[in-house]
Order: structure tokens, then sequence, then C-alpha cells
């Protein structure tokens, strides 16, 4: 009869098991009110050989979208095992191949969730997210509000069409 506050988010599956699918204080809110948690996205999307580390981002944002870092240790035999030319990670973060890739991989992960949690667009970052840079935990967490903090730029330039500037 006791009940235990973990902060964890969870749902019951059809064997009436409870299953673990984020963190409460992870939790994003879009503008349109809906409640996404990305543990589950991120996770899907980390599985595609290419994908290094995931961030999806868009609390108070009118959509969900994602930042992507690339495996450099599993590139060179991706590109080899689609007929392209070896290219660092910096090359391969614009090479249309490797964002097409990428586009199935991000449409195969929203085919799990409802529209309104789907990643709508992402961002293929240069660099990686490593404990030596400060964004990744000893434990090899994504430390988002350093991530989001050093990739304001960039968030902002996804965000940008949506928000309305000054009339002219």
């Amino acid at each position: 009869d006791a009940w235990c506050r973990t902060g964890d988010i969870g749902a019951r599956d059809a064997d009436g098991y409870l299953r673990i699918t984020g963190r409460k204080k992870e939790l994003i809110v879009t503008a349109g009110g809906k409640n996404v948690s990305p543990a589950q996205l991120e996770d899907r999307l980390r599985g595609h050989p290419l994908i290094s580390q995931v961030l999806v981002i868009g609390d108070g944002e009118p959509f969900i979208s994602a930042l992507i870092t690339l495996d450099k240790e599993m590139l060179p035999q991706w590109l080899r095992n689609h007929g392209l030319a070896a290219m660092d990670v910096v090359e391969a973060s614009s090479h249309p191949q490797v964002l097409a890739a990428l586009d199935r991989a991000v449409a195969r992960t929203n085919r799990a969730v409802s529209r309104a949690e789907s990643i709508r667009t992402f961002r293929v970052l240069t660099t990686d997210f490593t404990e030596a840079n400060g964004l990744l935990t000893p434990s090899l967490k994504v430390k988002r509000n350093q991530v989001m903090k050093e990739y304001a730029g960039t968030i902002a330039d996804i965000y940008a069409s949506t928000r309305k500037g000054p009339q002219e």
C-alpha cells in the first residue's frame, strides 16, 4: 500500500507490467501542451549505426526536434557499406546520403509515437557529446541543460521560422 515517488514515468503494458519510459524532470511540454518523454525517441535513434548521441528538444516550442551527433568509429564502415568515399564527421554531417539515412531513421522512430510527439526536424552536430567536453556525465548520460546552452544558436535557428518578429 506504500507509494514511492521516484520521478520515473511509466506505462502499463498489455500484460499488466509497468515499464519505465522516462524521467519526469526530463519531460518536454510543447507550446501546444503536449507532454513528450524524450527518452523513448532518443533511445530508438541511438540504435542507428551512424548515430552516437541524440538530444530531443522542444520544451515550450511548437514542435519537437533533435540534435544528433555522428558515431565517428562506425562512420567509416557505414560509408564503405553504402559505396561512399571516406570522409570525416564534418563532411558527413552535410552529405546528402548521410542526411537521407538519418531522415529514414527519424521517420522509423516517429512511427512509435503520435504526430505531436514526433521529431519534425533535426540538426547534425559536428562534435560528439563527451565527458571531456562536459556534455556527458561520468555514467555517459547527456547533460541536457549543458548541451542546450552550448548549442543555443543552433536551437534558435531550428525554431526561428516559427517565431514572429516585429512587423514592418
